[in-house]
């Protein structure tokens, strides 16, 4: 196996079954977060422990949501669509 199969196959097997993981882990700890501050509305430091948790999902959702926007800007911005690009021969397609 070359190594250009091999980077294919760890980004379609492990970095993008990661992202979608990490993504879905980012809204549990988002939803988490607001469960814990909505069933402890009587105790101040569980209520602060669900912002945090919140806030923190937020972040997480925002970077991710960032990154990918970034990414589509400047594939859309090179002309460069999924369909171009082929990882098992290491080439991009440009449109003419």
């Amino acid at each position: 196996m070359d190594l250009d199969k091999f980077i294919a196959n760890v980004d379609n097997m492990i970095i993008n079954p990661l992202i979608g993981f990490l993504f879905a882990l980012a809204i549990a700890f988002f939803l988490y977060g607001v469960l814990e501050f909505f069933m402890n509305q009587e105790n101040e430091e569980k209520k602060t422990t669900g912002k945090s948790h919140m806030i923190w999902g937020v972040v997480g959702i925002t970077i991710m949501l960032g990154v990918w926007t970034i990414l589509s800007i400047v594939l859309n911005t090179l002309g460069i669509s999924k369909s171009e690009i082929n990882p098992e021969e290491g080439t991009v397609n440009l449109s003419e």
